[in-house]
């Protein structure tokens, strides 16, 4: 009977151990999947998936759907920042706080970061209160602030002193309420730093924003580094704080910006972590003079032993066949003489095509490129053909006088198409004389216009 007892009281305890988290979404999506990620600093750990169930009714004579999920979590949870993510284009998600305690909320999965309620959870609930008393407080500031910019003549000193003491009152008064609480540190962090009087030029008013954007974060409290917290800030600041329409002016702020960002971080583990968040920023807009910039500035500073060697030949393997970036080397033999790329000294301009006999859109398009480049001499063709064997090549490469051929077996696999990341054929690649890429044309007709108007 006691044994009984006790496997009764321990099923008992384990049960109420575990927590819940219940989503809806509304409207549904057409998704199976929600997963659940912890998230720490720049980096997301996978927990569990679980699936959507749509649930269909009639609001005033139109159909309505509603997405519903629940995980179950684990006794072992650890308290921190989590994600659910959810298939929608642009990659949909919610963060929250989880902290020993029931989470139950609702979204629309088109904006679920703006529109997401909590109905369940002390934590969430008190700071999303929070993040709109405080947003609502500061957008009336600075719109104050904004009008005295636009009309200098206009006396709004007292409604200013009004508005900046509403806002440190809802500072003041969160701080108190969550004493104790895990959510603490993001309500600290998030104080605003506004000034006391109204400034009086726009010049100011953005330098003041940037000089004092990280005043109130604390860069080594372990709660917000185990976060989405830190990364939401430091992107904002990088990426719209730090805006200018002037190209040059921009690439000179970005680099301004990541050099004030790392100047704060201490912990090197998240600071590496960081460099290799925001070099996956920069990638997506194909922006190497930032990526080389964080690589040589910051990663290659780091302990040797936190570097990641595979991540870094990884990323500049991909960027290696990018505009801007001097075209990888290759060599062959061409009329019993040994020739490479880098020393091709025989045109102002290069057209590197790879190609392959096997392709039957190369084999359209090709004498359309020799036709049309045949009189130009400023321009000479590099055609790399991709190949299992040497037999149609062989013959095919006689109907395309004065280019340079080389031969690439082993087709996909073939090293130079790896180094050039090659997918499809034909690929086109516009050198100059110094061998560096200055256009990637897609298809014939970009290759055309390109020389057309050059």
């Amino acid at each position: 009977m006691k044994k009984i007892l006790a496997f009764i009281f321990l099923i008992s305890s384990f049960t109420q151990a575990q927590h819940t988290i219940n989503g809806t979404m509304s409207p549904a999506i057409k998704s199976d999947w929600v997963t659940l990620h912890k998230i720490e600093g720049a980096r997301q750990f996978f927990i569990q998936n679980t699936k959507i169930k749509i649930d269909s009714f009639t609001v005033e004579g139109e159909k309505q759907t509603l997405g519903r999920f629940n995980f179950t979590l684990p006794k072992k949870t650890k308290v921190g920042a989590y994600r659910i993510t959810y298939s929608l284009e642009g990659g949909g998600f919610v963060d929250f706080i989880y902290n020993k305690e029931n989470i139950n909320f609702g979204f629309h999965p088109e904006y679920p970061n703006q529109s997401v309620t909590f109905t369940e959870s002390k934590e969430n609930k008190i700071y999303r209160t929070y993040l709109d008393q405080k947003a609502k407080g500061q957008q009336y500031l600075d719109s104050i602030q904004i009008l005295a910019l636009q009309n200098p003549d206009l006396n709004l000193k007292r409604k200013y002193k009004t508005a900046i003491k509403k806002v440190n009152s809802i500072q003041q008064k969160y701080l108190k309420a969550t004493e104790g609480m895990y959510v603490r540190p993001f309500i600290e962090a998030s104080s605003s730093n506004s000034p006391s009087e109204i400034i009086p030029s726009p010049e100011k008013y953005m330098s003041n924003i940037i000089d004092t954007f990280f005043d109130k974060i604390d860069f080594n409290n372990k709660t917000l580094l185990n976060s989405f917290f830190l990364v939401d800030q430091i992107t904002e600041y990088i990426f719209s704080i730090n805006y200018s329409d002037d190209e040059a002016t921009q690439q000179k702020l970005y680099k301004e910006s990541v050099d004030k960002v790392f100047s704060k971080i201490e912990v090197i583990s998240f600071k590496k972590d960081m460099i290799e968040f925001l070099i996956g920023q920069f990638e997506a807009s194909k922006n190497l003079e930032l990526i080389d910039y964080l690589f040589e500035n910051h990663y290659n500073k780091l302990p040797i032993g936190v570097q990641n060697k595979k991540f870094k030949e990884d990323k500049l393997s991909i960027l290696a066949a990018e505009i801007g970036r001097i075209a990888p080397d290759f060599s062959w033999k061409e009329n019993s003489k040994t020739l490479a790329l880098s020393r091709l000294k025989d045109a102002e301009n290069y057209l590197l095509i790879f190609w392959s006999t096997g392709c039957a859109h190369c084999l359209r398009e090709i004498p359309e490129v020799h036709k049309f480049l045949n009189e130009n001499k400023e321009v000479k063709v590099i055609a790399f053909s991709l190949e299992k064997n040497d037999f149609s090549w062989k013959k095919y490469k006689n109907k395309l006088p004065n280019w340079h051929h080389i031969l690439g077996l082993n087709k996909w696999k073939n090293k130079t198409a790896q180094a050039y990341n090659i997918s499809s054929t034909p690929s086109y690649f516009v050198l100059n004389a110094d061998k560096k890429i200055i256009a990637k044309p897609k298809h014939l007709k970009d290759v055309k216009l390109y020389f057309t108007n050059k």
